[in-house]
């Protein structure tokens, strides 16, 4: 492992003697509906690779002194039955690097998320391919920074560490799932607590940058919207001049981007999906006090057309109802 890796590893360690917590109880037949009556932040994804349900949901309780205040941790694995997984786990504290590898086929890197840069190892190396383990280090959520921004020596509450695994699935798949992430309350879960149980159908949410809906948007003072119908989802997420991932941050429900030379923003959130069906709200502001909002519902499908002259399937975004509030 490359000395430039450790130091930055070494950030995410918490300073103090390691703490063994006491697990007073345990659930490990909870659903995702459970994780939502929990006072912590429970980190699902939206995305998952075909073929991956949700297997096992645990809550565990450490020792508290405060009987009306438990501590809860929680853990997820989702998997294919066969040899890809991804799971979650949470910590409160007592925590040390949990991505170190003794292999020596082993590679780091890092990658933006809505939490954060996250620091990945993984093996083998090689940026293509399936991968038969990847790690990335503890990331803290924003109740654990604000809790030890009052108190650095302080026994986090509500505040926790979150951490996550894969096996059997590539770099870029494992970079969309954590890029998904958001707490279990907001209504982009809705398609995950649907796969409560392995036999349940799973719904995968898109991850679609805000602009694109900016382009289905017209001006306010314009007469009629949509003004685009149908969009290349593959080319929006290979151009990333136009469709950048700086500042794409989730905002509780709301994946949001800022407007261009403005502190304006463009957010949207998902309301419904059912398949291939999909229904969001969408909303923008020019940086002043208007902020424009629209419903839209879409279908995600294949075209074949021709490019250059050869044939070619690509994946489009149709908007099949346009509501503008």
């Amino acid at each position: 492992m490359s000395g430039k890796y450790v130091k930055r590893a070494t950030a995410w360690l918490v300073v103090g003697a390691l703490l063994s917590p006491f697990l007073t109880s345990s659930s490990s037949g909870a659903t995702l509906d459970d994780l939502k009556k929990l006072e912590i932040t429970c980190f699902v994804p939206s995305y998952l690779p075909h073929g991956l349900r949700l297997k096992t949901v645990e809550i565990t309780y450490e020792e508290s002194n405060d009987a009306d205040h438990p501590l809860p941790l929680y853990s997820l694995e989702y998997s294919n039955g066969w040899n890809a997984t991804f799971s979650v786990e949470a910590a409160r504290e007592g925590i040390g690097d949990r991505n170190l590898m003794k292999e020596e086929n082993t590679e780091e890197t890092e990658i933006p998320t809505p939490l954060g840069p996250m620091y990945l190892i993984y093996r083998p190396k090689g940026k293509d391919g399936r991968k038969d383990e990847i790690k990335a280090n503890w990331v803290s959520d924003a109740n654990m920074n604000a809790e030890k921004a009052k108190d650095p020596q302080g026994h986090p509450v509500l505040g926790r560490y979150h951490g996550f695994s894969a096996t059997g699935i590539t770099l870029k798949e494992f970079t969309k799932i954590v890029q998904s992430l958001h707490p279990v309350g907001s209504q982009n879960a809705a398609a995950s607590a649907a796969s409560a149980t392995p036999a349940a159908e799973q719904a995968s949410v898109p991850r679609i940058h805000p602009k694109v809906f900016s382009m289905i948007d017209s001006w306010a003072s314009d007469s009629e919207s949509p003004v685009v119908t149908e969009i290349n989802l593959g080319a929006v997420e290979k151009n990333g001049n136009e469709f950048n991932e700086e500042g794409l941050t989730a905002d509780g429900e709301w994946l949001r981007c800022p407007v261009p030379d403005t502190n304006g923003f463009m957010r949207y959130r998902v309301l419904e999906s059912k398949g291939n069906h999909y229904k969001v709200e969408y909303q923008e502001n020019g940086g002043g006090s208007l902020t424009t909002s629209s419903t839209i519902e879409f279908d995600i499908e294949k075209r074949n057309i021709r490019r250059d002259g050869r044939p070619v399937t690509i994946r489009v975004l149709s908007v099949s109802s346009y509501i503008q509030k």
